[in-house]
Order: C-alpha cells, then structure tokens, then sequence
C-alpha cells in the first residue's frame, strides 16, 4: 500500500531526473532515491546517454545501505542489455526489497518485464505512483515507443493580433530578450529542431543552442531542413557545423547530394515528402521530442494533418496590422465548429510577453 512518504519520496526522484533534461537525449530522463528505515540512503539519475542509469547512480551512492532499501524509479529499471547492463540485474544483487516504479516502460524491450523479474526474485513491486508527472518528464520517448513518432511542438512568436512578421517579412524581434532566452531552453531539451526551406532562404537561421545548460559544450539537437527541391545554399547558417545537420528532399540529384554530404551534411531522399514520412524518418533516428520553428506554410501544413502535439506561442503586446503576415496557413472554414480546438495547459509572463502552451483539444 503506498503511504504519503512514498509520494514524497518519488516527487524527489523526479526532481532528481529533471536534471538529465538535456544531456539523456535519445533515452529517457529517469531519477531514483533510495530510502532504509525512513532514510535517504541513495539518490541519482540519468545523467547523459551512455552513461549509468539513475538506479546505478543510486546504488553507487548507497553502498551496502542498498540491501533491504526501497528503491523508488520514475521508470520501470531495464531488464535488457543496451550500451550499459539490466538494471534489474543491479537491483536484485544489491539486495533491495522494494521498488516503486512510476510508470512501466514503453519500450516493448522492457514493457514490464523489469518489474516481473523482480518479482520473481522476491521484491515487492507498486507501480504508477505520480504517473502522470513521469510521463510529462519524456513526452517524446512515450509516444516513439508507442506510436512510432515522435512527440512535435511548434513554436511561433507573434503579436498580439497574430501576426508573426510585417509584410516585408520583417520579424527580428517581435519578442524580447527574455522570451527568446526560453527559446533556447526549448530548443536544448529537443532532439532535433524543424524548419522549411522558406525559412532557411528567407532568414537564413543557424537554429543551434546558445545557452550553457550545465553540459560543455550544450549538446547540439539535430538540425532538419525539408528541402523537396533541394535548393538549399552550402552557403546557409544552418549547415556550419559539420555533423548535425540533415536535408530531407525528393530530388535524387547525385551530384547536389554528394557536394552537401562532402560537408558532413546528412541527406536522405525520399520518394514523397509527406510530413508523415518526414516524422517517421526521425523517429528511425531516436529523435523524442522535436521543435519546429518554420513559418505558416510548414507549420499549418503539420497543424492541419494532425501531427502538432504542442503549441508553443510567445505573444508581444504589439500591434503589426492587417498586411502583416499571419499564424498559420489552415484551410478556409465555413463553419465554427470546424476549428482547431486548443486547451491552453500553461500560461505565463516571460519578461514582457506571454507564453501560451496548447495541447490540440480537438480537430475537425
């Protein structure tokens, strides 16, 4: 039966995993305490991809402490071989009587089987405890185990009548200081930022992170352009660091492939660029948690099919007037109960500006 400690105890291991948010991409954020006789014995958590897990972290930290401890995980332990041994193997010989898990893992590699085969050794096991706010901790690695894609967040700055540039296409910088510092906060926690080839000839963006967010230096998300005609300039930002940079096409020009990829540029040609395809082509590269930042093309294109999981809106108070350029480019409706339904799950002041978070209540 789980007491109010056992809540205390698991709200600190996922204070304890927050802090892998951005150094654990492809793999989960996950933190673990470990708790004898109403004593922290043992705390860690996930601290980069390769490394130990939280719960050999924990076990390190506790020592011989670990035997007869409760051991409480905001992810079900691995019960298989990855870059680093189960962690069910680690738990049972460290002696532990009991885990509580917040969630099972949806990695059908483990899908529940960590938690069965410390059963079987004779450990008590709870599971779901503060579900819900393990869940909000890996959004993108939930659902790329579960559905095959990964979790999409599109970001927009705009005024406060919804207007995102002038009609020159001037929008450097309809937001302040400090609503672009959060930007990059995002940015840093996803595994790859989206953008169109509009965007890239038009503001010719780099996209990287320029925040120090503990890690030197600050991983680098994977930067996707969709480019169907390939028309991308080697000259372009976005391409300066080797490595990290992918151009999905349709174009099978062997000799623009081969002149982009001497530059350590990833290009992979698809036969159709549809944005199924295209969030697919991601998730077969580990990316959990994707940022789009691209203009009303690209990001009424992902709004209107169906694929934007969050929406992310910094609003200035300014005015920018009927000729500025809009929002989203979304079909003409005829009728209200056509829309977008959004349900907004946070809304803040950044510096002088709004932060709107919207998940899509409903689409019609």
């Amino acid at each position: 039966m789980l007491t109010p400690t056992d809540y205390t105890h698991m709200s600190h291991a996922l204070q304890l995993a927050e802090r892998g948010m951005y150094s654990t991409d492809p793999n989960p954020r996950v933190g673990c305490v470990l708790v004898k006789d109403g004593v922290v014995v043992g705390t860690g958590w996930h601290e980069v991809a390769g490394g130990p897990h939280a719960e050999i972290h924990a076990l390190n930290d506790a020592g011989t402490n670990a035997r007869g401890a409760t051991a409480y995980v905001t992810l079900e332990p691995c019960c298989h071989h990855g870059k680093t041994p189960p962690c069910t193997d680690a738990l049972i010989a460290a002696g532990v009587a009991r885990v509580v898990a917040a969630m099972t893992d949806p990695n059908p590699k483990v899908g529940g089987q960590g938690l069965q085969q410390l059963r079987d050794a004779g450990i008590e096991v709870e599971s779901g405890l503060l579900e819900s706010q393990a869940l909000a901790l890996n959004p993108g690695f939930v659902q790329r185990m579960r559905s095959g894609r990964p979790w999409v967040r599109c970001k927009s700055a705009l005024s406060l009548d919804g207007k995102t540039a002038l009609a020159n296409g001037q929008s450097q910088w309809i937001t302040g200081d400090a609503a672009r510092l959060d930007v990059q906060r995002w940015r840093a926690r996803s595994s790859a930022i989206v953008t169109g080839i509009g965007t890239v000839l038009a503001d010719d963006p780099s996209l990287t992170v320029r925040i120090d967010t503990g890690k030197q230096p600050a991983r680098q998300p994977l930067r996707v352009v969709l480019d169907r005609q390939l028309r991308i300039s080697p000259a372009a930002k976005i391409l300066a660091r080797p490595g990290n940079t992918l151009i999905l096409t349709t174009v099978a020009d062997a000799r623009r492939v081969a002149a982009l990829q001497r530059e350590s540029v990833q290009v992979v040609t698809l036969p159709e660029l549809n944005l199924d395809a295209v969030l697919a082509q991601l998730a077969q590269q580990q990316c959990n948690e994707v940022w789009v930042e691209a203009g009303a093309t690209l990001s009424g294109a992902l709004l209107g099919a169906g694929l934007v999981d969050e929406l992310i809106f910094y609003v200035a108070p300014k005015l920018l007037g009927d000729s500025a350029r809009g929002l989203f480019q979304l079909p003409a409706l005829s009728a209200l109960a056509d829309a977008v339904s959004l349900e907004f799950k946070d809304v803040r002041m950044v510096g002088n500006d709004m932060r709107i978070i919207a998940k899509i209540h409903s689409r019609k």
